[in-house]
């Protein structure tokens, strides 16, 4: 049963992933297929004082750190190999503003727990990819943004009704990722017994769990949940509301201050522009949830 599971779970997040990345089209070298949202490269962009943006260029392509388990946020699509996403397209977007091609960018799926080890040690230039925004962080990356407010909910499996919200984990066995704010917040909160809390490097590990019955719920912010119970309706919900803020920043280097700023202008831009609604609607909008552009928080 659990090989017929995961084999399930493959064909529906292939076919959610080709219809939000146009049918699979191939795209560019950088693996991001064919874009949600079309972008316009500027030209003769300077960062003075931006040991990152100087290394973009010479290089002449961005590296970006994303997830690659997350339907409608940052996805790869396990036949195309191509990444798509909500997430993927605001990377796509500061790329082209940057002066640097989108179809370009080197995609590195970067697990929580690693995010910021490949900031700092310049694995990546930045990272997009449901990185909540907190003080600890910040003592060793930077963030531009928020982009996005989410907020944590439960998933749990579609005929379950003990659970409707985090007031009623007592022992129920709760699943979300490793370094995750989600999974702290759990502990910290003792939502649920210590023994009853599973931990995975990806959240798609947790969803296979509950779907073959090993878990009573997955946690984590209601975006992402909001994927996953769209590749299989019938058997997964969410419940409750959400129980947390967690603002969503493109990390990058720590003492970048340079680049920190034209990115948050750039994601400000978007904002006024319309950019951002265009990218939004064509991706995590489809999951029929109105969501408008944060105000950006310089620091």
């Amino acid at each position: 049963m659990r090989a017929r599971g995961i084999r399930l779970a493959t064909v529906l997040a292939a076919s959610l992933a080709l219809a939000l990345t146009g049918c699979g089209r191939e795209g560019g070298p950088g693996g991001g297929g064919e874009p949600a949202v079309e972008q316009t490269i500027a030209k003769d962009v300077q960062v003075q004082g931006s040991p990152t943006f100087d290394r973009m260029k010479q290089r002449g392509k961005a590296v970006v750190g994303v997830k690659e388990d997350q339907p409608g946020l940052g996805f790869r699509d396990p036949v195309t190999n191509q990444y798509s996403g909500f997430d993927v397209e605001i990377a796509r977007m500061v790329s082209a503003q940057l002066g640097l091609d989108p179809a370009a960018i080197e995609y590195k799926p970067i697990p929580s727990t690693a995010r910021e080890q490949a900031i700092s040690t310049g694995e990546v230039d930045y990272y997009v990819g449901t990185y909540t925004i907190n003080a600890k962080r910040k003592e060793q990356v930077g963030f531009a943004g928020p982009y996005y407010v989410a907020g944590q909910d439960l998933m749990v499996r579609k005929d379950n009704t003990d659970i409707t919200g985090p007031e009623s984990l007592k022992g129920r066995k709760v699943c979300s990722a490793t370094g995750s704010t989600p999974i702290q917040r759990v502990k910290e909160q003792q939502l649920t017994e210590p023994q009853n809390i599973v931990e995975f490097q990806r959240y798609s590990e947790c969803v296979q769990q509950l779907l073959d019955g090993q878990i009573d719920a997955v946690t984590t912010d209601d975006a992402i949940l909001k994927g996953f119970a769209a590749q299989d309706p019938d058997k997964l919900k969410l419940v409750g509301k959400t129980f947390s803020e967690e603002p969503y920043g493109i990390g990058l280097a720590k003492d970048d201050t340079a680049l920190r700023n034209k990115i948050n202008d750039t994601l400000e831009q978007s904002a006024t522009s319309g950019e951002w609604k265009r990218i939004y609607d064509a991706t995590l909008g489809k999951s029929g949830t109105a969501s408008e552009p944060p105000k950006v928080d310089r620091y």
